[in-house]
């Protein structure tokens, strides 16, 4: 195992270099380490990085597929909470570099541990916990919060399981408690006849979440105000003007989506689903997506014989993500060809146990109801 020490190269040294230059460090660096090192590029991720990438999907995905390996080390290029999932996920010997850690999810960071702490012992204290209520939080979370799940018979959930997720705790449970992106629980909900009325959203920053206690107690889905600022951005006018621009296109969308964009879509659903979508499409189809630009640009490289559009006008970047640039990546894996781990990221062993009793129990519900 390698040992923290000193830095042997400095990120400031890195600047300077081409973008050529900059390839050919990280290429050396790979080739050094050889299978002690995979580098995972997530979906969103910048092109001139996820290039680098061994492994390229989804969050959750890419910390199973990481786990899989026999390497000592992930470089996760994505964000904080998705290096999170690598150790947690990962095996006790594997160490996990976030080559930026600035690198960050706004949407993650509209939860914190103490906030949803609090809103649960407020929640108690009007007596709404004396019935069944079940936590769910979405992948996009923080550790603590998946923990702090898996203490309270919750689960986590991805944009490819909640459907089968809701259908069982919908069954079990009086009402769910659903952080941090309140359109994908909003959405989600609505699919299982849920009228609007009985969805309640939770301020973290006002008494009650900013409802009354009655609200609360007859309320059936209680959703986090927190949301993607990528997805977002994407409003139900764009939907309007695309069908007027491109006639005969089909508007394809993340469930991350507001309400009113996702209900004029024709189809929503999480990454993997974008991708085979447009993948089993026949040629000459039209598609106008509503997901991040890199994911959307990459499709449209991809499928050349499709026409393929971002559905707002201006640019959808996860703009964290981004942060990660080829700099970082070079930086990250030519300190670790000489022994070096910098930006580790570690979960403590408690929070790491509750956090896997959180995941294990949606790996075994959505094995026996499988997602779309």
């Amino acid at each position: 195992m390698l040992a923290v020490a000193e830095q042997v190269r400095k990120l400031e040294d890195l600047l300077v270099l081409s973008e050529a230059e900059l390839a050919e460090e990280i290429e050396a660096a790979k080739e050094a380490l050889g299978s002690s090192v995979v580098i995972l590029g997530h979906h969103y991720q910048r092109d001139d990085v996820v290039r680098h990438a061994d492994l390229t999907g989804d969050s959750y995905q890419l910390s199973v597929m990481a786990s899989q390996t026999d390497a000592d080390y992930i470089v996760f290029c994505g964000v904080h909470f998705m290096a999170e999932s690598a150790d947690i996920l990962g095996k006790p010997t594997q160490r996990v570099i976030l080559p930026d850690m600035g690198a960050g999810c706004s949407m993650a960071d509209m939860a914190t541990i103490d906030q949803v702490e609090d809103a649960w012992e407020q929640l108690g204290e009007i007596g709404v916990l004396d019935s069944r209520v079940a936590p769910i939080t979405y992948m996009n979370s923080s550790a603590a919060i998946k923990a702090f799940c898996g203490r309270n018979e919750g689960v986590v959930c991805t944009s490819s399981n909640a459907i089968p997720l809701f259908d069982i705790y919908l069954k079990q449970y009086d009402k769910m408690f659903f952080f941090p992106d309140q359109h994908l629980g909003r959405n989600t909900g609505a699919k299982f006849g849920i009228p609007l009325e009985k969805m309640v959203v939770w301020d973290p920053h006002k008494e009650l979440g900013g409802n009354t206690a009655d609200e609360l107690r007859d309320a059936k889905l209680i959703l986090w105000r927190g949301h993607c600022s990528v997805h977002g951005r994407f409003k139900d006018w764009h939907v309007d003007k695309i069908r007027y621009e491109v006639p005969g296109v089909q508007v394809l969308v993340h469930p991350e989506c507001t309400y009113e964009v996702v209900q004029k879509s024709d189809l929503n659903g999480s990454t993997s689903f974008i991708i085979k979508t447009v993948e089993n499409a026949p040629p000459g189809s039209k598609w106008a997506i509503g997901t991040e630009v890199n994911l959307v640009n990459r499709l449209a490289d991809r499928f050349p014989d499709k026409e393929i559009h971002l559905l707002a006008p201006d640019l959808c970047m996860c703009a964290t993500m981004y942060r990660i640039a080829p700099q970082n990546l070079a930086w990250a894996m030519a300190n670790l060809a000489e022994g070096v781990v910098v930006n580790e990221i570690t979960v403590d062993d408690d929070t790491k146990s509750y956090a896997n009793a959180a995941l294990e129990r949606m790996i075994s519900l959505t094995e026996k109801r499988p997602g779309p």
